[in-house]
């Protein structure tokens, strides 16, 4: 049955059949310290309040019916999925930079098989759940995620996870530009950079891409239809 989402800049229907939660990159390398992002010098302070946040949002898309997905960033060991020598990921992926920079990390940074690869001990897929691995930064470039979408009648993300400007919001770009409904949920999400660069991704995605929530407006929509 669908429910009433608060959210900006206007009010949002959901049905949980057609409706996914996304949860974008939650692994090792991006949320832990010793992680790519710790190199990086990322701060991670918010995962304190991110990684419980996407708990609650997990806890209530489950209980809804809602899909849920995993997209998990990184390459094989021998980068090939990275791209060739002369690929702009090459040159501007930043972990891939610091692996060839630091020899001590080669192998390591979001590499399949690693720590760094793994999502947080936290956040771990469920039976039912589907795993998406994504070469880039959108969860829609060289990946199965579309079809997975279009084949369960999903017209609508939910996506939260990390990082706000980069991944998670180069994935609702490009949900935008497939023809879905996302919906950022703004507060189970941390940034890469200071804290007016979540500000901005907030901006965009209200003014251009789609509609924000937060993980209580989330939590009460799905409590809603059961209570009723």
């Amino acid at each position: 049955m669908p429910f009433h989402l608060s959210a900006r800049p206007e009010a949002f229907e959901i049905d949980p059949a057609r409706s996914a939660l996304v949860v974008v990159d939650m692994q090792n390398g991006y949320c832990s310290p010793g992680g790519y992002f710790s190199h990086l010098g990322v701060d991670l302070s918010a995962t304190a309040s991110v990684v419980p946040a996407i708990q609650r949002a997990l806890d209530a898309a489950y209980r809804s019916g809602i899909q849920v997905f995993w997209l998990q960033n990184g390459w094989d060991r021998e980068q090939k999925e990275a791209g060739g020598p002369g690929s702009v990921n090459q040159r501007k992926g930043n972990s891939l930079k610091l692996m060839r920079e630091r020899p001590e990390l080669a192998g390591m940074l979001l590499t399949k098989g690693t720590w760094d690869y793994a999502f947080v001990d936290a956040l771990q897929p469920r039976p039912g759940d589907i795993v998406i691995p994504k070469p880039r930064y959108s969860g829609f470039t060289s990946t199965a995620l579309d079809s997975l979408l279009r084949s369960r009648g999903i017209d609508t993300m939910l996506v939260c996870g990390t990082a706000t400007n980069v991944c998670v919001e180069s994935t609702i770009r490009d949900a935008f530009f497939h023809e879905y409904f996302p919906v950022l949920i703004r507060d189970a999400c941390f940034q890469a950079g200071p804290a007016y660069i979540q500000d901005a991704t907030v901006y965009n995605v209200e003014r251009f891409f789609g509609w924000t929530t937060t993980v209580d407006q989330f939590v009460e929509a799905c409590v809603e239809p059961a209570t009723a």
